[in-house]
């Protein structure tokens, strides 16, 4: 006797559910959950019924909303490059089926090399580091073996240890043009403001500053420089008056990290009677909205953020789907741009 054909009622009766949702599942309805789609389907291969005869048990399951964490040891505020970054990546993601969660890891966490309380390797497929620029750090969450992008990073890595793809803005080339034009305006002495071992980016700013003075045969004077352990700059509300204040003499201009650290400058400058760009020249990088409320102007850096977060998520995806690929290092373009903080 011929073996009767299966029918989509057979899977419905199978599953105690309505020939009419049976048939919507196997039909890719919108309508039906993923859970019921997902038991409908596997149903249909086990009994064999038509095109799924010889499919394997999980070849047509929908794939469960992946996760992708964020991992950062400050949440980005509105005028950071982040918070525009941020909402490029997640975009992207998106768009591709992932959940983006975020996770803070505190000093603590960093000092004694754990993860964050809520964080769950086993549950991502990826993670993206911003504002991580601790080296064992960072070598202890690559060592969890999940597709890992870091947005920046610490300024002595050497990138082939790092075992993981890396985005950068472009820092260097950016600063060196904004130095380099301080100059041929007539600036003899400039001074850097800023913490280069701070992470990967201000080193390769510094690198710029640096590069410019030397071809031009500027001397590098560390005198009228505030180089100071990143933390420091948060720590008192006059604290850069009081380092301008131990300066025997300023320079023409001060070519600092970012539009933070300048508009502080700025501050302290104007405290002490001085007028910007008639008596001193400043620059910052970033072009945070501060730059642009500032009086005057801030010379800056912009930083095409949301793209840089389209790009981080196209990275972190490829490596998702092939995890062999050679590592990436990528810089994104940047743009000085000059205002009146500088003369222009």
């Amino acid at each position: 006797m011929a073996k009767e054909k299966v029918t989509i009622q057979d899977i419905a009766d199978a599953l105690g559910i309505s020939r009419n949702t049976a048939s919507k599942a196997l039909n890719g309805s919108a309508t039906i959950p993923d859970e019921t789609r997902n038991k409908v389907i596997k149903k249909a291969i086990e009994l064999k019924y038509k095109q799924f005869a010889y499919m394997e048990s999980d070849s047509l399951i929908s794939k469960q909303p992946g996760n992708i964490a964020l991992l950062t040891a400050n949440m980005p505020s509105n005028s950071h490059f982040g918070s525009r970054l941020i909402s490029g990546l997640e975009k992207r993601i998106s768009d591709e089926g992932y959940n983006l969660s975020i996770h803070i890891v505190r000093d603590i966490d960093r000092s004694s090399l754990m993860l964050p309380n809520n964080f769950e390797a086993s549950k991502v497929d990826g993670i993206i580091c911003i504002e991580l620029f601790d080296l064992e750090y960072s070598k202890k969450i690559t060592s969890l073996g999940v597709p890992t992008i870091f947005i920046d990073c610490a300024a002595d890595l050497f990138y082939p240890d790092l075992e993981a793809d890396l985005l950068l803005m472009e820092n260097e080339h950016s600063t060196y043009r904004l130095t380099k034009q301080l100059i041929d305006k007539g600036c003899r002495t400039l001074g850097f403001i800023g913490d280069y071992h701070h992470c990967k980016s201000f080193h390769e700013r510094w690198a710029g500053f640096t590069r410019a003075l030397n071809e031009k045969g500027i001397p590098l004077d560390l005198d009228q420089c505030v180089l100071n352990p990143d933390r420091e700059f948060f720590s008192d509300a006059d604290w850069m008056d009081k380092r301008l204040g131990e300066m025997k003499q300023l320079p023409s201009g001060f070519v600092c990290a970012n539009d933070f650290i300048a508009v502080n400058v700025m501050k302290a400058l104007k405290n002490k009677d001085l007028h910007i760009p008639e008596d001193i020249v400043v620059t910052g990088f970033d072009n945070a909205n501060e730059s642009r409320i500032v009086e005057p102007h801030l010379t800056t850096v912009h930083i095409y953020s949301n793209e840089m977060g389209i790009t981080a998520a196209n990275m972190l995806l490829s490596r998702i789907k092939e995890p062999s690929q050679p590592y990436q290092v990528t810089h994104i373009q940047t743009k000085p741009i000059l205002r009146e903080s500088t003369g222009d």
